[in-house]
């Protein structure tokens, strides 16, 4: 059989498409186009209303083709009802060996990603315990559940050895990791495998993210100066709305004291405008956390209802018209602040791990997240390069190839 995987969704869906795609090949199956394909696989994501309007989009065109489809991911019960006419299969992605295809007994975890390029997605566990009031991961992935810390360190040893320059550590709350050790402790061992990588990891949040992850971001001289620590809202009122245990105070204490430990850390959040009953005074507030924490990346997304969610029994009160401004009153700032932090790299010699190209033109990524491109040889893909930074713009940095 020749299968097409199509990956709607977040760093964790590209994972377990990555061992699907994996898992089918091991079992004879052959990647193809869609157009040749025998069996179109989506694994999708429908934590918000947009991402399943994808899925229908998608489908209209697949559907014509006669094609055997399965739908996979991180998908709501009441979304499954609604499209359980427009695929074949409705199947869990972690019990991949046992779909209809194949019928065998394979612990997920034990499937070798079948990987493309320099980075490798490393899931340390999934689900999530923390139930925010708009979010359908607990619903969708169930409850926590850590995976031991050898199975992480050996897999990422096997990355490193087949050529992984960059590891990035994926769960819902990768701070409350528990799979024998800590989060800081699992750090530490990962900076101890022998190689040239750097580590990253997404998501965090802010109630667990103690002082000692703080120091091992600090002290381990692989893990990046980058942190993505969703605040989601500025204001105290709203953010207690969304349950989320914290409040601006303190996180801000916790961004004082990674600015401290960890100089010339890049910061990064997520936040969502429009969520039921957010004043305008509410809104001016996360504003305010903007400026004064000065991201310089941001994923700003407008509320939409899930259903299943607590959020959803709340009524909807805010107009797309107006989520989509303070959107861009967001998006705006933050141009502003990440144009005004990128000057500082003008002249500057950065690391770059080169993740693409395009003819003779390279994309890559700094330490600190930062995009950059400049012109150098193909062969460089995959690798290391320092580069001087000659040009900077709110989104990336420009730069000519030293070595």
């Amino acid at each position: 059989m020749k299968y097409h995987l199509i990956t709607l969704g977040c760093q964790m869906n590209q994972n377990e498409s990555e061992r699907i795609a994996a898992f089918f090949e091991e079992n004879g199956m052959q990647k193809e186009t869609l157009e040749n394909a025998d069996i179109v696989v989506i694994n999708a994501c429908s934590i918000r209303k947009s991402a399943t309007d994808k899925i229908h989009g998608k489908m209209k065109n697949i559907r014509k083709m006669g094609k055997k489809t399965v739908l996979t991911g991180c998908v709501l019960k009441e979304d499954l009802k609604k499209m359980e006419k427009m695929f074949d299969y409705m199947l869990e992605s972690h019990d991949v060996a046992n779909w209809p295809f194949f019928n065998q007994k394979k612990d997920f975890f034990q499937i070798s990603p079948k990987r493309k390029g320099p980075s490798a997605l490393v899931s340390i566990m999934t689900g999530c315990d923390n139930f925010c009031s708009y979010c359908v991961v607990p619903h969708t992935k169930g409850r926590e559940k850590s995976r031991n810390w050898k199975e992480v360190v050996e897999e990422v040893k096997k990355a490193v050895a087949e050529g992984a320059k960059e590891i990035w550590l994926l769960g819902q709350n990768v701070n409350s990791y528990s799979g024998g050790t800590t989060f800081d402790e699992l750090l530490r061992k990962i900076n101890e495998i022998e190689g040239d990588f750097w580590i990253r990891f997404t998501s965090s949040h802010p109630k667990d993210f103690s002082n000692e992850v703080i120091k091992a971001i600090s002290e381990c001289d692989k893990v990046t100066e980058y942190l993505n620590l969703p605040v989601q809202s500025g204001d105290n009122k709203i953010l207690k709305a969304m349950n989320r245990p914290y409040t601006v105070e303190e996180y801000k204490e916790i961004i004082n004291s990674v600015k401290k430990t960890v100089p010339g850390i890049v910061l990064s959040t997520d936040i969502i405008v429009g969520f039921p009953g957010e004043t305008e005074s509410n809104f001016r507030n996360t504003v305010k956390l903007f400026m004064e924490v000065e991201f310089e990346m941001a994923y700003i997304s407008c509320y939409s209802p899930r259903p299943g969610t607590v959020a959803e029994k709340i009524k909807d009160n805010i107009s797309l018209e107006e989520k989509k401004r303070r959107e861009k009153v967001l998006t705006e700032l933050l141009k502003e602040i990440t144009l005004s932090k990128n000057e500082k790299y003008k002249g500057e010699e950065v690391d770059v791990l080169v993740l693409k190209s395009k003819k003779n033109l390279l994309m890559g990524k700094t330490r600190g997240y930062k995009s950059v491109t400049f012109e150098g040889p193909q062969k460089l893909v995959g690798n290391f390069a320092k580069v001087k930074i000659t040009k900077v713009s709110p989104w990336g940095l420009k730069g000519k190839l030293l070595s």
